[in-house]
């Protein structure tokens, strides 16, 4: 009988335990045994592992993180952490393993790949949506709604006092959190790698100093700056302190964090993720291997792990106009 193994590895992300799920029931549909490795590569490493059935994940679909737990593992950065993995594979007599996580999950499953006989599929599954070959990565849809509601919520007491508010969003070293939230609530300023260079951030101070001046003389109101993480040298409590000692413009930092890595899934990951895992099941029947699953349009398709890992996947240059097009229209708006 065909055996499949499961790990979840890296950040957690919204919508994964959705994608186990879906995996789980496609297996035993087609009468597959399929087992689930715990705390990511740890598990395959220390042969801590159980079984899954339809029991295990019939009420999983709502909930954010990962019944597998995750982590990150060294051990699959030294030559013989993917070895030892492999051991771990042969002993349970694995046929194919598939892994939900992002590009450090995926090189540490093409390290697999390079010493294993078996089938590898990855799921990509991260806030950060920086994997190539697919529009969203599960869990993206969720970050950029639980930001969106929270920020709706800074702006309500950012419009009570007419402050400034800086909020740092995750994201890693993409901009894609930063803009679809920025466009989504409305912000004043983006600030993200697509439009602001973090070696020369003085150009783009004087432009934000600008921006926030022009506001206040014009329409006393609030102004919310959506900030990438990673992006300005010493991160927002340093913007905050050059936009005083600048230009005396006080404002307040809001670094919201991994409350956008939690929460139920929204509906769209948790589609996403079940379409996925029922997908990374037909790979298995068909010998597909060496692949993440994607989906592009309304069309999923393989990716090669390699393109998936080392491609670039920037922000869609719509969106970047788009913030450009509404900052430049009330700049010019406000000083006539």
């Amino acid at each position: 009988m065909t055996k499949i193994a499961i790990l979840t590895s890296g950040g957690d992300a919204p919508g994964m335990n959705a994608a186990i799920r879906a995996i789980v029931h496609s297996a035993q549909h087609n009468q597959y045994d399929c087992i689930g490795f715990f705390h990511g590569y740890n598990g395959l490493l220390n042969d801590e592992w159980q079984t899954l059935t339809h029991h295990d994940v019939a009420n999983v679909l709502q909930f954010g993180g990962t019944i597998l737990k995750s982590a990150r593992c060294r051990a699959m950065c030294e030559p013989q952490g993917p070895k030892q993995a492999v051991n771990t594979l042969r002993k349970h007599q694995i046929d194919a393993l598939i892994v939900i996580g992002g590009d450090g999950s995926f090189r540490g499953l093409e390290a697999i790949k390079a010493h294993w006989e078996g089938q590898v599929i990855g799921l990509p599954g991260t806030i950060d949506n920086d994997l190539a070959g697919t529009d969203n990565t599960i869990g993206f849809a969720t970050a950029v709604t639980t930001a969106t509601h929270a920020i709706d919520k800074i702006r309500d007491t950012a419009n009570a006092f007419e402050r400034v508010f800086i909020v740092e969003v995750m994201g890693r070293h993409s901009g894609h959190i930063a803009f679809h939230v920025g466009l989504a609530t409305g912000a004043e300023a983006i600030l993200s790698f697509e439009n602001c260079d973090s070696a020369d951030t003085r150009q783009q101070l004087d432009r934000l100093i600008n921006q926030i001046q022009v506001q206040q003389q014009y329409n006393h109101d609030s102004f919310v700056i959506v900030l990438a993480e990673n992006l300005w040298p010493g991160g927002p409590q340093a913007l905050k302190t050059q936009l005083a000692e600048q230009a005396g413009i006080e404002s307040a930092v809001c670094v919201l964090g991994h409350i956008q890595r939690g929460g139920s899934p929204a509906p769209e990951d948790r589609l996403l993720a079940t379409e996925l895992g029922l997908e990374a099941v037909n790979a298995v029947m068909d010998s597909r291997t060496g692949i993440m699953i994607g989906k592009q349009g309304t069309a999923l398709h393989d990716v090669p792990l390699s393109h998936a890992i080392s491609a670039a996947k920037p922000v869609d240059a719509r969106w970047i106009k788009a913030q450009h097009d509404v900052l430049t229209e009330y700049l010019v708006k406000h000083r006539k």
